[in-house]
């Protein structure tokens, strides 16, 4: 109990003394030099919170219609005759997989209206599939017409795609040249297809290069060289590795590829720039804590005779060590939690940030004109790219909250122990004789 006791005193004594260093100074600067830091700590975690929820919202709306629409979550091929059944038989009672559907694929230069072209991925799926995936059905929103190939030669095409052929819903599209087999023709004028809807998704390289028709209309089409892909979705994509061994284990004649294998390269960039934006926003923390260091030495020399008296009254070095690194401590903690508390705040309202960034930038602007040439305010209009960044959205993982706000408590906590280490070098008479 008495421990305990002279434990908690000691602790008390040193955020005392800590605090008192903090805010008095004989040449004034330890209380500006403490709120700098902290400040600084505070703009490096609020910077980093924000910088990553809002490439984590990015990635998720690429990640998404990747997995859901273009490259499912495990693509199955090779499949030979004799073992079909039993591999279907078999995707449809694993717990692991929710939908498994072939499909067929293929390159296609389209001609729409008056002549308008556009290049583009053309997909050969079962019409059931909307109804059967749910995923699916969520992220190919319709923008017009519904995503219907019950249809013989109906198609159904991505926004872009469809603005780029000039086609609404009810239009013809031709496929004027398919890549394919040696059985069908390179370029022909009577592959006609009526578009029955128009599909949207977060993704924009969907958008403009993605359509769809049905899968018995992509047999004929494509050629009998043409051979069957069956595209799978999992309960949960992130387990692709275990459901691809469970796969290879029981078919080894087939060829499985996960999400992973087949977005290897663009997840990699993302990966890349994600690293990348991290560290150039830690370089904060690496300045502020050199800042901290260089401030603590300074401190410890400007302290020496208060160290001293300390040290003379009964106070160990240890003791006095903990003073500085309490300090370091300090501004630590409340420059992290201030930091995080306003990431989150930034990244929850990350829309309204932009949209009123938008509107301070458009009045400045539009004063300035009015101001030096009001002729030309005719001509000015407000800055678009602030809405297309705040269609962005924010995504807050809270693992990387904490890992960042325990980065930013330990660079000044790191830096505070590396500078109080010249107090172990002084002695008490030197520092009286020196005063």
């Amino acid at each position: 109990m008495k421990n305990k006791k002279s434990l908690l005193a000691s602790v008390r004594w040193i955020y005392e003394v800590s605090s008192r260093f903090a805010r008095i100074d004989r040449k004034g600067r330890s209380a500006v030099t403490t709120f700098l830091a902290t400040l600084g700590i505070c703009f490096g975690v609020m910077t980093l919170i924000s910088v990553l929820s809002v490439m984590n919202g990015f990635q998720q709306t690429s990640i998404k219609p990747i997995l859901e629409i273009s490259s499912w979550h495990l693509r199955v091929s090779d499949v030979p005759e004799e073992v079909f059944t039993e591999f279907i038989d078999f995707c449809e009672e694993n717990p692991r997989i929710k939908v498994v559907s072939p499909f067929y694929e293929s390159q296609s230069l389209m001609v729409g209206r008056r002549g308008k072209q556009a290049s583009g991925i053309v997909r050969g799926i079962d019409p059931a599939l909307l109804a059967q995936d749910e995923c699916f059905r969520k992220e190919a929103s319709m923008k017009s017409g519904t995503f219907d190939l019950s249809e013989e030669n109906s198609i159904v095409l991505g926004c872009i795609l469809a603005s780029s052929l000039g086609c609404m819903v009810g239009d013809t599209v031709n496929l004027l040249a398919l890549s394919g087999g040696k059985d069908v023709s390179l370029i022909s004028q009577d592959r006609k297809f009526k578009v029955t809807g128009i599909f949207r998704t977060s993704y924009e390289d969907i958008n403009s290069g993605y359509s769809f028709i049905n899968i018995n209309d992509a047999k004929k089409y494509f050629g009998a060289e043409a051979l069957p892909v069956y595209g799978i979705k999992l309960s949960d994509y992130e387990d692709d590795v275990p459901a691809v061994l469970q796969i290879k284990s029981r078919f080894p004649q087939i060829k499985v590829l996960s999400w992973r294998e087949y977005n290897r390269s663009f997840f990699g960039t993302l990966r890349i720039e994600k690293n990348i934006l991290m560290l150039l926003v830690c370089i904060i923390f690496i300045v502020v804590g050199i800042n901290i260091y260089n401030g603590m030495r300074r401190l410890v020399f400007e302290r020496s005779q208060e160290i001293s008296i300390l040290s003379a009254l009964g106070g160990t070095k240890s003791e006095i060590k903990m003073i500085f690194i309490m300090r370091g401590f300090t501004s630590g903690l409340l420059g992290s939690l201030f930091g995080a508390v306003l990431g989150i705040l930034i990244s929850s309202n990350i829309r309204q940030i932009f949209l009123a960034a938008s509107d301070i930038m458009y009045c400045l602007q539009y004063f300035f004109i009015m101001l030096v040439s009001p002729e030309n305010i005719n001509y000015f209009s407000q800055n678009t790219i602030y809405e297309v960044y705040a269609q962005i959205p924010a995504k807050i993982v809270y693992k990387e909250v904490l890992l960042i706000v325990l980065f930013g408590i330990c660079a000044p906590l790191w830096a505070s122990w590396r500078a109080s280490n010249n107090i172990l070098n002084m002695s008490v008479a030197e520092v009286l004789h020196d005063e």
